[in-house]
Parts: structure tokens; C-alpha cells; sequence
């Protein structure tokens, strides 16, 4: 949550409050004017308040949903499927110890219901990694954040620069390797194990 702004707003954002009261107004087809002299609101209330300059009370928002015929429900109903992660940038410059073949740092938080899986993978040089197991569907998309990848899957051997990336959808093994002489960065985003 950004500082400046007050956790109420924050938290009410996800609801579109000001989109959804103007996609009622106008499908009611009326102005704003018409609204504040059905509702006692002002039209510079009702405007702050579709333009979400302004966060409705409840009461105000009682009013308003009185005019319209619909309920509360209409604007505070729960997302089905809402998840946001965010990964902040001083948790991915952590130390990479050449050591190891590859650092995988997750980039979402991983749920029961969870769809996406992200990582940064950082590959060492000259180091080989398996992406896929035989028999076994992968899904994925790859992107070179920085240096060379090689790519390689049945008879295809495929050289990606910073800037490439690789949509995967396969059943044969896939093998990296990071043909350079500096670490490679790469990003992928495959479906979650759980959603398999």
C-alpha cells in the first residue's frame, strides 16, 4: 500500500465504487443534474464521487442506491478470484553464489487456488538446467531479463538474447544452459503446480 494514500481509499478501490455509480447513471440514462435533484445530492458531490475524487459515506451511498433500485450488494460484492503479489526490487538483488547452478526467487506467493507461478531465475555461467520432465506437459513463458540463453527441446537448440522470450508448450524435456560468461536473467511465468 502506497504511504500516501489512506488505507480506507486504498482498500475501497478494488470496488470501483465511481466507474460503477457512473455505469449505473448512464444506463439509467441521467444526467447528472437529473441524479442530484432525485437523490437532494449536489452535482459536484455526485461528480467527485464518479470520478472517485471523493469516497461515498454509506449513507450518501444509501441515497444514492435508493434512486437506482439496487442494494449495497451491488457495489461491495467480493471478487471471485482477487490476488495481487508484489516483489520488491531489494528481494531480488540478494547474493548469488556461483556455487549453485541457478538462484529461482519466487515472485508471487504461492496459494491453494493460486493459477500463476512466477520466478526470476538467475543461471550461472556456463551452468545447464532441466526446465520440464519427460512425459509431463510444460507451460511456459520465458523472457531474458539480461545476458544469453540457450534453449533447447528435441531436435530445436535455440539462442535467446536480452529482450527474447519463449512460449513453451511440450511434453519433451527442455534444457537451459547459459552459454555466457556472466550470469543470466531470466523470467518465467508457468501455471501453478496446484492448477495442473
Amino acid at each position: 500500500m502506497p504511504a500516501q494514500i489512506p488505507y480506507a481509499e486504498w482498500s475501497l478501490r478494488q470496488y470501483s465504487i465511481g466507474p460503477k455509480l457512473r455505469a449505473l447513471r448512464t444506463s439509467k440514462r441521467l444526467t447528472l443534474s437529473r441524479l442530484a435533484a432525485q437523490s437532494g445530492l449536489s452535482t459536484a458531490l455526485l461528480s467527485k464521487l464518479e470520478t472517485e475524487f471523493m469516497i461515498p459515506t454509506l449513507p450518501t451511498l444509501a441515497i444514492i442506491c435508493k434512486v437506482y433500485g439496487v442494494g449495497l450488494s451491488h457495489f461491495f460484492c467480493e471478487p471471485e478470484h482477487h490476488r495481487v503479489s508484489v516483489t520488491r526490487k531489494a528481494h531480488l538483488t540478494g547474493k548469488f553464489t556461483h556455487s549453485e547452478p541457478a538462484k529461482f526467487v519466487p515472485l508471487n506467493v504461492l496459494g491453494p487456488n493460486s493459477r500463476l507461478s512466477s520466478e526470476l531465475v538467475e543461471i550461472a555461467p556456463e551452468a545447464a538446467l532441466n526446465l520440464g520432465r519427460p512425459n509431463r506437459e510444460t507451460y511456459a513463458v520465458v523472457f531474458v531479463l539480461d545476458g544469453r540463453l540457450q534453449v533447447r527441446s528435441g531436435a530445436m537448440s535455440e539462442i535467446l538474447d536480452t529482450g527474447d522470450s519463449v512460449h513453451v508448450e511440450s511434453s519433451l524435456e527442455m534444457f537451459w544452459n547459459n552459454p555466457g560468461k556472466r550470469p543470466c536473467r531470466v523470467l518465467i511465468v508457468r501455471p501453478a503446480p496446484s492448477s495442473l
